[in-house]
């Protein structure tokens, strides 16, 4: 049976699991985030194919088997592995995508590097994929592709099935014109998003770049704007949009755009930071340090993530204010990058001097100023670490959105704590009244910690309530529901010519 509803992601909906000399496709442990939300609309499809790529060595290519099914799913909804050698993995992900194109949409032309990007290998597995989703899916599916690592595959899809329903969801930021086309490629990366049925964003911002970015390559009409959403703050801060482009009519084509953020799930994380094993731990954390001030700050290692300027700001928070020092803790996840990432050693590098620095000049014997983690902290300690602190701190440089900054705010369910929010996180534009802070100004940077620090228990419930409400009111179901009802609502009001 053909698939209603095909999806393409880099990951793979499960955790592959050896058991008595077998493999078995098991749930994800964390059933926080995007995956489980959209493998439930998988799940719940009448017929439905899930395509990931899959790295094998050339022994396991022979006998790969490219469909499985999961521990307790049928064959109506079917995983399909696209099977890659580790270079083929290392030019497309660790090089192409990361030193060329993740730059670009972050804003930081100065890493991008032309030279050592493998175009052909880009093409290579989008068409792979592309393959993949013609072979299963029906005539009238909609297909539903993420991110930037699959730019092409609209392209390659609409030239072998014309009919076919395509939406894109962009999961990074969408830079301005002048950055975006800064990329050789960037022609046939907007030929193959104006193939697309629907194009998503997290925020209006990014639409509004895509926009600009299409109009300068192509002539591209504009079919239909209006304010935005009352989800959005419209004036006043860096992303901010008060009008969205959302249509765009092209060689007889109209394209839908759209914005609409990734939401995290509330209930899961009040759920998990109520059971008993993490009030516990909660309780042991806060009894660790007493009466201290508790910031914590969670990414990976990422030049975009802004850990070296929230690191300096509190190594001057605590030369500025010698009456803190033994009186503010900061505990710090920055997970290091795989193997082959060889774009993130210097960032990761710069991490670990800071932090060694600051403990090494303000150390107590029964005081060290920061905890920094560099392995993946699992989910349910990364709760209680949330739930302990008085701040979470969200520092990006540039951020497509930022998922963290919600789960801070749904573990403290609108009672308490305060959220120090970079402006230039998407999620800034949905959550206004978290601190909002401008990472590139040392000065501002000094006077958000300082405003969260002395803030009032009043001031704190009365922000976090609003915050709380508008996670909650946008949830990652949510978002998916809402790509679902737009997608479904495109139609084609003519047959388009093959771009």
């Amino acid at each position: 049976m053909k698939s209603s509803l095909v999806i393409l992601y880099h990951r793979e909906p499960y955790d592959e699991v050896k058991e008595n000399g077998r493999i078995v496709y098991r749930d994800k442990k964390s059933p926080n985030g995007i995956v489980p939300t959209l493998k439930s609309f998988f799940a719940n499809a009448k017929s439905s194919t899930w395509i990931a790529w899959k790295q094998v060595t050339s022994k396991q290519q022979s006998n790969f088997e490219e469909c499985v099914t999961m521990e307790g799913g049928n064959e109506s909804c079917v995983v399909r592995r696209i099977p890659l050698s580790a270079q083929q993995v290392k030019d497309f992900y660790h090089i192409t995508a990361k030193e060329a194109f993740w730059p670009i949409l972050h804003s930081f032309p100065e890493h991008f590097t032309y030279e050592s990007s493998d175009w052909e290998n880009f093409q290579h597995i989008n068409r792979l994929f592309a393959a993949a989703a013609c072979e299963d899916a029906a005539e009238d599916a909609l297909i539903w592709i993420h991110d930037y690592n699959l730019w092409l595959t609209p392209y390659y899809i609409r030239q072998k099935m014309p009919s076919v329903k395509i939406a894109f969801f962009h999961h990074t930021p969408f830079p301005a014109a002048d950055v975006f086309n800064i990329l050789h490629w960037r022609q046939a990366i907007v030929d193959s998003l104006l193939c697309c049925d629907l194009c998503g964003f997290h925020i209006p911002r990014y639409v509004e770049n895509f926009v600009s970015v299409a109009r300068s390559l192509r002539e591209v009409e504009l079919v239909k704007r209006g304010p935005v959403r009352s989800a959005f703050t419209p004036h006043g801060l860096a992303l901010a949009e008060p009008e969205m482009t959302t249509q765009l009519r092209y060689q007889g084509r109209t394209v839908h755009l759209d914005a609409f953020p990734v939401g995290t799930n509330p209930q899961y994380i009040v759920d998990v930071v109520n059971s008993p094993e993490i009030q516990e731990r909660v309780t042991q954390i806060r009894n660790d340090i007493g009466d201290n001030k508790l910031i914590v700050s969670a990414g990976r290692v990422d030049y975009v993530k802004g850990a070296r300027e929230m690191l300096l700001c509190y190594e001057r928070l605590l030369d500025r204010r010698p009456d803190l020092r033994g009186k503010v803790n900061l505990i710090m996840t920055a997970v290091k990058a795989a193997e082959g990432m060889r774009v993130y050693k210097t960032a990761q590098s710069q991490i670990e001097q800071l932090v060694g620095r600051i403990n090494g000049r303000f150390s107590k014997l029964n005081w060290t100023p920061i905890v920094l983690f560099t392995e993946p902290v699992p989910f349910q300690d990364l709760m209680a670490f949330y739930k302990a602190a008085d701040i979470a701190w969200v520092p990006p440089l540039r951020d497509g959105l930022n998922l963290v900054a919600k789960e801070y705010i749904s573990a403290h369910q609108g009672q308490d704590g305060v959220l120090i929010l970079s402006e230039f996180t998407g999620s800034a534009v949905e959550l206004p009244e978290a601190v909002l802070t401008n990472p590139y100004s040392d000065q501002h940077m000094d006077e958000c910690i300082d405003l969260a620090l002395s803030m009032s228990p009043e001031e704190q419930q009365q922000r976090m309530q609003k915050l709380y409400e508008a996670v909650r009111k946008y949830d990652v179901k949510e978002w998916a529901n809402h790509m679902f009802r737009e997608a479904n609502a495109t139609a084609l009001t003519s047959t388009p010519a093959l771009v």
